[in-house]
């Protein structure tokens, strides 16, 4: 029997483009023989409302907790990245720990923040093949 590694993954997203964000859950969810657990923050937390200092270091905290864990980043990398300070942040506390990032090209794009291309370790195209083949290549 074969043995299927559970990737503990974090996907970097704008909850403003949570359709994205749904779109790649499913798609690595209908996958086969692919297994992961998801660590990104989801939409019902209350930590969302950062409008004061104090919730933004408490969200930096969640966030870093929750990326420690992981064997990846990735992120959704439209050009909306390039004015997402958060979507920065995630990807700033990932180089911290060491984690790699893989950037994923949103459906029928070509362009990605140049950020993200700088720091990820593989961008690649929104195929099924293609996302599951960088995070099995690229994990810890």
């Amino acid at each position: 029997m074969e043995l299927v590694k559970i990737y503990n993954i974090f996907i970097s997203h704008a909850w403003k483009h949570s359709d994205e964000y749904e779109r790649l859950v499913r798609m690595l969810n209908g996958t086969p023989r692919f297994r992961w657990k998801n660590f990104s923050v989801p939409e019902c937390s209350p930590l969302l409302d950062i409008d004061d200092e104090h919730n933004r270091d408490a969200l930096f905290k969640e966030l870093a907790e929750q990326i420690r864990p992981v064997h990846c980043v990735v992120v959704l990398a439209g050009m909306y990245v390039n004015h997402s300070y958060w979507i920065k942040k995630e990807i700033e506390i990932a180089e911290r720990y060491g984690k790699p990032v893989i950037g994923v090209k949103p459906w029928g794009r070509e362009k990605v923040p140049t950020f993200v291309k700088e720091k990820a370790k593989a961008v690649v195209g929104w195929h099924t093949d293609s996302v599951v083949k960088a995070i099995k290549r690229y994990s810890l």
